[in-house]
C-alpha cells in the first residue's frame, strides 16, 4: 500500500508541471503603423527552430486591419516562449511585397521591436516569456 501512494505522489509530482502549464495564457500585441490602409499579418512562434528556420509553422496566425486601433490578440497558449513576425500588408494582397533584390518594400516588425542584422531578427532577440497575459507595442516600420 505504501509503495502504491508512494507511486501516486509521485505520478502527481511528475505531471505537476504540465498541470502548471495549462493553456490560459494570452498575447497581445498593439501595432503602431505609419499608414490606416492594408492589413497587419502576425505570425506567433513558440521555438527558435521555427521561427529562425523560417520552414516552421507558427502556432497562431492572424490578420488584423490596420483601419483603426491595430491590436492582434492570442488565447489559450500554453505559458513558455514566443516571438512574433508580423508585417503591414499595404497593397491587401496577403503576400509580403519585396524588390527585385529581395528586400522588403512593405513595413514589417518584430516582437520586441528586435531589428536583424542585414536580414530578419533572431529569436534569441524577439523572444518573450508568456505566462498570464503578456502585452506588447511594436512599431512597424
Amino acid at each position: 500500500m505504501i509503495r502504491l501512494a508512494s507511486a501516486a505522489a509521485a505520478l502527481l509530482l511528475s505531471a505537476a508541471p504540465a498541470l502548471a502549464q495549462s493553456p490560459d495564457s494570452k498575447v497581445v500585441l498593439t501595432f503602431e503603423t505609419g499608414a490606416r490602409t492594408g492589413s497587419v499579418m502576425v505570425a506567433l512562434y513558440d521555438s527558435a527552430a521555427a521561427f529562425d528556420g523560417g520552414s516552421g509553422r507558427p502556432v497562431a496566425a492572424t490578420a488584423v486591419s490596420a483601419s483603426g486601433r491595430v491590436v492582434a490578440t492570442f488565447e489559450n497558449l500554453p505559458a513558455g516562449d514566443y516571438a512574433a513576425k508580423a508585417f503591414h500588408d499595404l497593397n491587401g494582397d496577403g503576400e509580403m511585397n519585396t524588390n527585385p533584390f529581395g528586400m522588403p518594400v512593405e513595413p514589417y516588425a518584430f516582437s520586441n521591436n528586435a531589428v536583424g542584422n542585414l536580414g530578419p531578427a533572431r529569436w534569441s532577440a524577439a523572444h518573450f516569456a508568456v505566462s498570464g497575459e503578456t502585452t506588447q507595442t511594436i512599431s512597424i516600420r
